[in-house]
């Protein structure tokens, strides 16, 4: 078989054989096998240039990947092998990008917390956790959170706090503060520095006293007198709200 033509074809080159077979390839298969010069092609050359084929589509599709975001060894590995890409192929597509810089997870750990501290208000403990899911090696994620400005940290903190209050006046200080501390942890905050934001926090006791008149008067449309009261002072415990609040609230309705 004899090469007739070679054409580029968008970001492929096409190869026209005498036969009138085409071949769609790329222009490192064509110089590692020297096809500019040498225009026969016997079998071996043909099955060489279409399992050379086959392997720089692999590798493209892992740069095409790449150019979105930067990527995990781990994830690049997984994308390969979904590809149905040889384990022997895939391990050298991935040295050589590690090679060139294209593969390098610390760069990766760097961005991804970066973009998750940017743009997000995940706290350290989750964007950790999240490296850790990417296979990033444990020195790598403890050098990059610990680098994580903490006031920032608190910034976003303070952010979820005020935000999380403000949608959710119904809930006594107490029970706010609980559901606060379980949110914020599971969002990646650190225990303590939660903690010693809620403690900076004053939720309005007109908000208290609102909720507990609502349930003052839902009670009464139903009970009255001490059964009233007894009522109303376990349903306001339930709710988190202080005995100090609660017998206040009581004996000015009593006074009344």
């Amino acid at each position: 078989m004899k090469i007739e033509k070679i054409k580029k074809s968008g970001s492929k080159y096409k190869i026209t054989l005498d036969n009138g077979e085409v071949i769609n390839t790329y222009d490192d298969v064509i110089l590692k096998n020297n096809l500019l010069f040498d225009k026969n092609i016997d079998s071996d050359l043909l099955n060489k240039i279409n399992t050379d084929t086959i392997y720089y589509e692999s590798y493209n599709k892992a740069i095409k990947m790449i150019s979105r975001r930067l990527r995990s060894e781990y994830e690049i590995k997984k994308y390969l092998d979904k590809c149905m890409v040889t384990e022997l192929d895939r391990d050298k597509i991935i040295e050589t990008l590690k090679r060139i810089g294209l593969i390098d997870d610390y760069r990766f750990a760097r961005a991804y917390t970066n973009d998750k501290i940017n743009l997000s208000l995940d706290g350290p403990y989750k964007i950790s956790r999240n490296l850790g899911e990417f296979k990033v090696d444990n020195n790598v994620i403890s050098e990059v959170i610990s680098s994580i400005d903490e006031d920032i940290v608190l910034e976003h903190l303070n952010k979820v706090i005020n935000k999380k209050i403000s949608s959710n006046i119904k809930y006594s200080e107490f029970i706010l503060k609980q559901k606060l501390m379980t949110y914020l942890i599971n969002l990646g905050y650190d225990r303590m520095m939660i903690k010693s934001a809620l403690d900076n926090v004053h939720i309005s006791n007109d908000v208290s006293i609102k909720e507990m008149e609502k349930i003052y008067n839902k009670l009464s449309m139903k009970y009255s007198g001490d059964e009233l009261f007894y009522k109303l002072k376990n349903k306001l415990f339930t709710k988190g709200y202080k005995t100090e609040e609660i017998n206040k609230f009581i004996n000015e309705k009593t006074v009344h």
